[in-house]
């Protein structure tokens, strides 16, 4: 076994201070082939996200995954990419800045927010050892995941976890797992349907998309489902839709295997067929937009039902950074950092020194040199 990692520069009386990991789910350094590459070949080696047996994947992945996708893959993303990269990475950090200011602003002690991604860079284990160095001595992990899966949510609980293991002083944690009920979250989406609806009028139909899982990962007791359905329930009550007016779907699949149904696609073509001018895709399991949502949905998809006879498809974006999204958010962080002593409203910084000073004292009365 390695050498544990310690603090860096340890000495007594160091002020400790709360981490906030954010976590997405990630994305290429660049659109071309040979970064795609590098960003599957991480993604899909995943255990959590493709869970064959080892003999089986490896030679699917290496003999024909990686040589034939990333060329495509490459291709949609240079539709989406902006001149400062990746909308996912730009997205995901403008939510971690949004709510590091918020939490700077309510909460009494130090907090630091970094973003990690499961996959491709800034990584999980980047975002930690940039908060090992402020003496993080409590962690809250999120994973800007709305609904829990074992491929997204578990994997997160992986890493975060493997990188732990290696520390000396491991930080008290705690970890969100789903949020897909969450009263500020709900209304933060059906919230960010209106807005959409107030300046381009209403579609005749709402297609909630979420992306698939295989089907039989709901059979072996995975929540995402059902979460997923919940979710949209709630957001048609709250914008008060009639039924037969809005329905549910999966997209993104991979492979031959029978995952979550009906699919997005399948849905846009027969609606398309249908002769309906305008429908509204909105995807509350996104909480950034990324390739799935501005490439698959709103130019292919759209592309999809047009082909099939239809009008006009209108993506509703993703919350991103809405003040709401972030509102809420870290409202999330604050209750579940609750009893911890940054959050606690008789917390002072003049108060934390004292007690760090007299720490360091009686250290050094003890021997110790730092």
């Amino acid at each position: 076994m390695p050498p544990f990692e310690s603090s860096p520069e340890y000495e007594h009386g160091l002020p400790e201070s709360l981490g906030v990991l954010l976590v997405n789910t990630g994305t290429p350094d660049a659109p071309t082939p040979e970064a795609v590459r590098r960003y599957l070949k991480q993604f899909l080696s995943d255990p959590r996200v493709i869970e064959w047996p080892r003999w089986i994947w490896w030679p699917v992945l290496y003999a024909y995954v990686l040589r034939t996708r990333p060329e495509r893959s490459a291709a949609a993303y240079r539709k989406i990419w902006t001149d400062q990269g990746s909308p996912l990475l730009l997205h995901s950090k403008d939510i971690a800045n949004s709510v590091q200011e918020k939490l700077s602003a309510r909460l009494s002690g130090a907090t630091h927010v970094a973003m990690g991604m499961s996959y491709g860079n800034p990584s999980i284990e980047h975002a930690l050892e940039a908060m090992y160095p402020q003496y993080i001595r409590r962690l809250l992990v999120l994973p800007l995941y709305p609904q829990y899966s074992g491929a997204s949510t578990g994997s997160v609980f992986n890493t975060v976890s493997a990188a732990l293991q290696r520390r000396r002083w491991v930080p008290e944690m705690h970890f969100i797992n789903h949020y897909h009920d969450a009263a500020g979250y709900i209304s933060a989406v059906a919230a960010s349907a209106r807005d959409f609806w107030d300046l381009h009028g209403r579609g005749e139909r709402l297609l909630f998309s979420f992306h698939g899982v295989p089907r039989r990962t709901l059979d072996q007791g995975d929540p995402y489902h059902c979460q997923c359905q919940k979710t949209a329930r709630l957001v048609a009550d709250s914008l008060e839709l009639e039924e037969g007016t809005w329905h549910v779907s999966f997209q993104s699949r991979l492979g031959r295997e029978e995952w979550l149904r009906p699919y997005t696609d399948d849905i846009v073509k027969s609606w398309g067929a249908e002769k309906l001018g305008k429908i509204d895709v909105i995807s509350p399991g996104f909480s950034a937009d990324c390739l799935e949502t501005l490439e698959e949905i709103a130019i292919r998809y759209a592309g999809d039902f047009a082909a099939a006879g239809g009008g006009e498809l209108r993506y509703i974006p993703a919350l991103n950074a809405r003040d709401d999204h972030v509102s809420f958010l870290s409202r999330l962080i604050e209750k579940n950092v609750a009893g911890w002593p940054e959050a606690s409203p008789d917390w002072s910084l003049s108060e934390a020194a004292h007690e760090m000073d007299k720490s360091l004292q009686r250290a050094r009365e003890m021997g110790a040199e730092r």
